[in-house]
């Protein structure tokens, strides 16, 4: 699954005068779906089924 968006990213590597690797994309989503997976396990814990910042 992808989480995303390629052009936002590009645009801020853009930015910073930076160039994105091919591969960055996949170890992103990869990071990002980590942190997700956190969030949801301490939103479930706390009995609640909305994601909220602290989760993160």
């Amino acid at each position: 699954m992808s989480f995303t968006v390629k052009k936002a990213v590009q645009d801020y590597a853009k930015k910073k005068n930076l160039q994105v690797a091919g591969d960055f994309y996949g170890a992103l989503d990869k990071h990002i779906e980590k942190m997700l997976d956190s969030a949801a396990k301490r939103c479930g814990e706390n009995k609640r089924k909305t994601l909220k910042p602290y989760d993160l």
